[in-house]
């Protein structure tokens, strides 16, 4: 599968915010080097009105942000520079690592190894560590955990070893399940099951304990209706992807009301929600 490698010069401040703009036009890799970010998306994916589209989110942005040059690459020279810029990190009581990095020395942490590959959910984006420095503190021994966009697998798999019994994740990304199973095989779990697809995968008559959702505004707005039939009286649901601008959009959810928000945590311009059934 070939993929589109897009430079943009874009000052870091604004970065963040562009590359929540295009999640939504289905990019799945980012970049940040200085005042350019590199984006990638499947060839396939982005057509002559997509590159229109693009040029008028960056024409908000003003008039010294633009594109800089395109490059069509081959998977493995992405995955490639991936291995090359992730790097071991603490993340709340969890030490995130790739397999080639120094293992944990530190008995208070939990070790996850990751080794990422086309998925979103490193550990580097402020998206995955709200909810990885959340999740020891929702999570109860022998709960029920449902991932809404795996990515990794890197939360269901954060779950589970803080005494989760099982955990079922979607993706729609057919990478994300292949590198979600081998995530999963290097941390030894064997309770986490991953399905390609949306909602329409989850199997029938489910209940969760615990729901989580790391995907975009966008997706989620889309999902929470059906997501939430899956829920058991009580549930604790976490939703992230989300920029501060986007809380009030999310409270004003018909769907959402039926829920008790419980707290909002932020990273940057980043946050995360927190509701209770």
């Amino acid at each position: 599968m070939d993929y589109l490698q897009i430079t943009i010069s874009i000052a870091e401040e604004y970065q963040e915010i562009l590359i929540a703009e295009l999640f939504d036009m289905d990019f799945e890799g980012f970049e940040e080097q200085g005042d350019q970010l590199i984006a990638s998306v499947q060839a396939k994916q982005f057509d002559d009105t997509k590159r229109e589209e693009l040029e008028q989110i960056l024409i908000r942005f003003g008039k010294n942000v633009h594109i800089v040059s395109e490059e069509l690459i081959q998977p493995q020279n992405w995955n490639q520079k991936w291995e090359q810029s992730i790097q071991p990190q603490r993340i709340g009581k969890f030490y995130v690592r790739p397999t080639w990095a120094p293992e944990n020395t530190d008995d208070d942490l939990t070790e996850i190894l990751i080794d990422p590959k086309m998925a979103f959910g490193t550990g580097y984006h402020a998206t995955t560590r709200l909810i990885l420095e959340w999740i020891p503190e929702i999570i109860n021994d022998g709960d029920i955990v449902l991932d809404a966009g795996t990515g990794t697998g890197i939360l269901s798999i954060a779950a589970i070893k803080c005494g989760a019994a099982s955990a079922f994740g979607f993706d729609i990304d057919e990478w994300s399940k292949e590198n979600a199973e081998e995530n999963m095989e290097l941390n030894e779990i064997d309770s986490f099951e991953v399905e390609l697809g949306s909602t329409e995968v989850i199997p029938e008559g489910s209940n969760y304990h615990v729901i989580l959702a790391n995907i975009n505004r966008n997706a989620l707005m889309s999902l929470i209706p059906e997501l939430l039939t899956y829920a058991k009286e009580g549930c604790t649901i976490l939703l992230s992807g989300l920029l501060e601008a986007d809380e009030e959009t999310i409270l004003g959810l018909d769907s959402i009301k039926s829920l008790t928000h419980l707290e909002t945590r932020q990273q940057q311009e980043w946050i995360a929600m927190l509701f209770k059934l």
